[in-house]
């Protein structure tokens, strides 16, 4: 049966939904964060691994239940506009557009990072021009792409366990002293590990593609975190024990100064390779998501109206993928990547934020969690997010004011319109 004109065909099961969590998880996080929580919490980090968790777990209940009842694409921004009001989801979709374009020309330099160290920008920018191009021609291509690079990475950080743990060198005074940190440096590293769990709900941005959306989406979410909660908690005490926090901080390449720290050296390549290809599923998926969200803005005229096409033939946002793609390769060549990773961890929490204070409106006819996990979510993105480096949070609310001050402007705009 062909879809309605204007509807994304549905064509993604259960297996397809959780890899494509999994590979906006299970990605170049992995390969990065652990080096700048081990800085700023040392051991203590994995304190912050388990507070990043429980938000991430609150938010996933959350998100999952509003996927159930509103499976569109968007996410949050059609949460935050059925539950909180046009504002509210207006923010959601501000803050993940603009936060996560960010995050994707951060995957990109990753990638060209392991890749191609000497040509880093115009590899990053072939890289988004390529994937961009995946995703044009149908979200089935790209979900069978995704289950490779998840499959390699998975495959990448098995080898890194082992080179951690029999290499020699692993040892639990590595451990110690613990936590090594007070709460500040425990939740600065809940924030920077946070941005490693982020993508969990980016199924629920995919609402019009999933079969069977209201069965699906909630078990693909929960499925894609647990498993990505098992990995990191086994790698991170694998690399600590390896390397230690001094090791980890001192780098930006953890997981390989984690191998080489247990003397097996000839792995080392091979976790070179995998963050390369970790970075690529990231990017992928990041892609993915951001067209999504721009298509449902535009539909409702907060973004440009000609961004809400969908092709003819592969039922894809295809001015949208275009779009995203175009801007992502231009910050790949003018942006700082630390900067763009701070600010987009940012972005995602007060997204997040706003799932949260959407799920609390939830009634017990509509399944609602218990009252406490929305209301510890959203609790737990506030103090995360105002724990981050303090220019990450500074840009972060501006440019969440100057979202405001957007919305307000053509609100007045239009109004003027409306009453002449």
């Amino acid at each position: 049966m062909s879809s309605p004109s204007g509807a994304l065909e549905r064509r993604l099961g259960l297996g397809d939904a959780v890899v494509i969590g999994l590979g906006s998880m299970i990605g170049a996080g992995v390969f990065a964060a652990f080096a700048p929580a081990a800085k700023a919490a040392g051991s203590g980090l994995l304190i912050g691994l388990a507070v990043a968790a429980i938000v991430a777990y609150c938010n996933a209940t959350s998100s999952a239940r509003l996927a159930a009842l509103y499976p569109e694409s968007g996410g949050t921004y059609v949460y935050g506009r059925r539950r909180l009001g046009d504002f509210w989801g207006y923010q959601a979709g501000w803050s993940f557009v603009v936060g996560k374009t960010a995050s994707c020309a951060a995957m990109a330099l990753t990638f060209a990072s392991y890749a191609a160290p000497a040509h880093v920008r115009v590899v990053g920018v072939l890289a988004v021009v390529a994937l961009t191009a995946v995703n044009y021609f149908g979200v089935q291509r790209s979900a069978w792409l995704t289950r490779v690079i998840v499959a390699l990475t998975l495959l990448t950080l098995m080898v890194v366990v082992i080179a951690c743990l029999a290499g020699g060198r692993a040892t639990g005074h590595h451990l110690t002293p613990f936590p090594g940190t007070g709460v500040r440096g425990v939740l600065q590293a809940g924030g920077l590990l946070f941005f490693a769990f982020a993508g969990y709900a980016r199924v629920a941005t995919l609402g019009e593609e999933v079969r069977e959306p209201t069965r699906i989406i909630p078990r693909a979410i929960t499925i894609a975190l647990l498993i990505t909660l098992v990995i990191y908690a086994i790698v991170g005490v694998s690399a600590l024990m390896a390397a230690g926090p001094g090791g980890l901080a001192a780098t930006t390449a953890p997981l390989r100064a984690a191998v080489d720290a247990g003397r097996l050296h000839a792995v080392a390549p091979i976790v070179q390779v995998g963050g390369a290809i970790a970075a690529l599923g990231s990017l992928l998926a990041l892609i993915l998501g951001v067209s999504r969200t721009t298509l449902a803005m535009s539909r409702d005229g907060y973004l440009p109206t000609a961004l809400a096409a969908v092709h003819p033939r592969y039922r894809v946002p295809h001015r949208a993928e275009i779009a995203v793609g175009a801007v992502v390769a231009v910050l790949v060549a003018t942006i700082d990547l630390r900067g763009a990773i701070g600010f987009s961890s940012f972005g995602v929490l007060a997204y997040y934020a706003i799932a949260n204070a959407s799920a609390m409106t939830l009634t017990p006819e509509e399944h609602r969690p218990p009252r406490w996990l929305p209301v510890l979510g959203l609790l737990g993105c506030v103090v995360l997010a105002v724990s981050l480096p303090a220019r990450s949070t500074l840009v972060g609310a501006a440019v969440l004011l100057l979202g405001a001050v957007v919305f307000f402007g053509r609100r007045h705009v239009r109004t003027r319109r409306e009453t002449r």
